[in-house]
């Protein structure tokens, strides 16, 4: 019981430190062949958890194989179009300038229903609001609508808006962080004193604090 207790700890913290190598990417969208890579890691690590007379040695190397694998294909596909094309595929172009590619979703064995329903899901209700959809690599259905149905923006008004930066977090929790606020031009008084201001005697009570690029102070205080 005390061997299996030890080997999943173990195991576990192996596999979060072989999905840290793999990437960021590997949390949000994955390519087919990072699909199968995770599902292997995930069998291989069950496999000494659940077989004692397995030697643990065997699965930590086969998933570090995996993982060794998972880089130099990244690498390959990095530096190489052709080879990503054959790896990851080619996006598919479902539907352009108006109209729908019969001969793509028949390729990719899509009917038009499921097509409909992804640009609902998409918030496009009118196929004629679309000018392009596209299926990328990862499975994810981008689309663009008509220029005649795209919000309108400043830029198309001739407004001149200026630039925002993110807001930077300085309380979170009661606690200040000091890091951040050195990238700000305030100091620790200044932030007492608008603390002060806003009649807050303990940082405990703050849950967030924020300053944007005009120095305004955004608060949200404990329940």
């Amino acid at each position: 019981m005390i061997t299996i207790f030890i080997r999943t700890i173990i195991l576990y913290l192996l596999v979060v430190i072989a999905i840290r190598l793999m990437g960021k990417a590997e949390l949000s969208e994955l390519q087919p062949y990072e699909m199968v890579i995770i599902i292997m890691i995930a069998e291989l690590a069950s496999l000494p958890m659940e077989t004692v007379e397995m030697p643990f040695i065997n699965g930590v190397t086969a998933i570090f194989t995996l993982v060794f694998l998972q880089i130099i294909i990244s690498f390959i596909t990095l530096k190489s179009e052709t080879a990503r094309a054959l790896i990851c595929g080619r996006p598919a172009i479902l539907i352009e300038k108006g109209q729908i590619i019969e001969k793509e979703l028949k390729e990719l064995r899509i009917n038009v229903n499921d097509l409909v329903e992804q640009l609902r899901i998409k918030s496009y209700a009118n196929l004629d609001d679309v000018e392009f959809a596209i299926l990328e690599t990862n499975g994810e259905l981008s689309v663009i609508p008509k220029s005649s149905k795209r919000p309108l923006t400043p830029s198309d008004m001739n407004l001149h808006v200026p630039q925002e930066d993110l807001p930077i977090s300085l309380i979170i929790d009661g606690k200040i962080n000091q890091k951040n606020l050195n990238k700000t031009s305030v100091d620790i008084n200044w932030l007492y004193r608008e603390l002060k201001e806003k009649r807050i005697k303990d940082l405990d009570d703050v849950l967030y604090a924020s300053i944007d690029q005009d120095n305004n102070l955004s608060l949200h205080l404990k329940n």
